[in-house]
């Protein structure tokens, strides 16, 4: 143990107070973030808790911990933490992360957490100073992670406004005169296509799970989970070995290949930052010499409600198999005005895909330092002497 840090129990410091039901809280509005059982999911006009927390998920087969910097509502699916004694609750946030709570389980017919489990939880717990040292060095970097999504989220949105500008609204091409067809209205000399038309359509496969030398090597093996709230795929859940992208013939993607998930989830979009394997609910396009991968990411973007309806006029599937998927259209412009896009977004996705990357970077240094200084292995005094040699 640490030289100066108290050994005690999490049930010495803090208790774990109920949050309260509420409805309409995706709709809502107000300052204060609604919190459940994995994260923010809202906002409202009243807060439960009136200081900075950590909301620890109460109900669900997956229980997340999560940090609010202030006030905030929490539902009756999750805990909050409220203080018994003074500590840092940034630092309590880190030292819970390194706590598996989803193994704290009441026994109930619904998985639900232990607050007696919890209380029971051994910590290690250094003097103040040191907490709030250790927040900030993990603090630091995960602000600079959320930086950067923020700005990935505006980057993507202008490619997505000039998208929309172009090739639904046809502001630039008005006056040059427009046609009809089976989609309405287009620029003149452009043309209606179907998703195989733009390229060659790969749908992804799962490699045996029973024979574990199939998986742990370097290839990405894209799922679902690893496309939620990205444009590039830089980070998956799993890699495949050699032996695991062998079973995968035919089917590896090289880079800037589009993403689409057509089954469970349907309609989710991304791009490849390297050659990849993807599992069978996502199919892929390999975009053709004529075809700009950037506009096709923006394109499958614009059709994302009639992938997730199953086509235009359909029924919620929850299910858009390789042929469907392929058949679908959408309208695609002139060379010229392909590519001309192409150069203007092209800086956009490039700054994007290199905030990804640095973000990547920064979560794995913060997911190696974290336990070592939560028990003390590395001590905040030599982080700062290793930062003034590196500077």
């Amino acid at each position: 143990m640490a030289y100066e840090w108290q050994k005690c129990r999490w049930g010495d410091l803090a208790t774990l107070e109920y949050g309260k039901r509420l409805s309409n809280y995706e709709s809502g509005i107000g300052s204060y973030r609604v919190f459940g059982t994995n994260g923010p999911i809202g906002w409202h006009t009243e807060s439960v808790c009136d200081h900075a927390t950590v909301v620890v998920g109460r109900k669900g087969a997956y229980r997340g911990v999560h940090y609010s910097p202030g006030r905030c509502f929490v539902i009756d699916t999750a805990f909050y933490l409220s203080p018994k004694v003074d500590f840092d609750m940034q630092w309590a946030y880190y030292e819970l992360l390194t706590h598996d709570i989803n193994s704290m389980d009441s026994g109930s017919a619904i998985p639900s957490t232990s607050r007696d489990s919890f209380y029971y939880l051994e910590v290690s717990l250094p003097l103040l100073p040191e907490q709030r040292a250790i927040a900030h060095i993990l603090g630091t970097l995960d602000d600079k992670i959320d930086l950067n999504r923020k700005m990935n989220e505006t980057l993507e949105a202008m490619a997505q406004a000039l998208f929309k500008n172009w090739f639904v609204d046809f502001e630039p091409f008005r006056d040059q005169g427009m046609e009809d067809s089976p989609l309405g209205p287009i620029a003149k000399g452009w043309n209606i296509v179907t998703i195989d038309d733009i390229g060659n359509i790969v749908c992804g496969k799962t490699p045996s799970t029973r024979e574990s030398d199939n998986y742990g090597g370097n290839i990405p093996f894209i799922t679902i989970p690893d496309m939620h709230k990205k444009v590039f795929v830089t980070v998956t859940t799993n890699y495949l070995s050699e032996k695991g992208a062998l079973t995968q013939s035919g089917k590896l993607l090289p880079k800037y290949a589009v993403c689409v998930s057509c089954i469970a989830t349907p309609g989710l979009v991304a791009l490849t930052s390297e050659p990849s394997n993807t599992n069978q609910q996502i199919n892929s396009i390999i975009c053709n010499r004529e075809t700009s991968p950037y506009w096709c990411y923006l394109a499958m973007n614009n059709l994302r409600q009639e992938i997730i309806t199953g086509g235009a006029g359909g029924s919620a599937t929850l299910n858009l198999n390789k042929t469907e998927f392929s058949k679908m259209q959408t309208i695609k412009p002139n060379q010229g005005v392909m590519w001309k896009f192409h150069q203007i977004v092209e800086p956009l996705f490039v700054r994007v895909l290199a905030n990804e990357l640095e973000s990547a970077t920064l979560a794995s240094i913060r997911d190696a330092l974290l336990p070592k200084l939560l028990s003390g292995e590395i001590r905040v005094k030599d982080v700062e002497r290793f930062a003034e040699r590196a500077a």
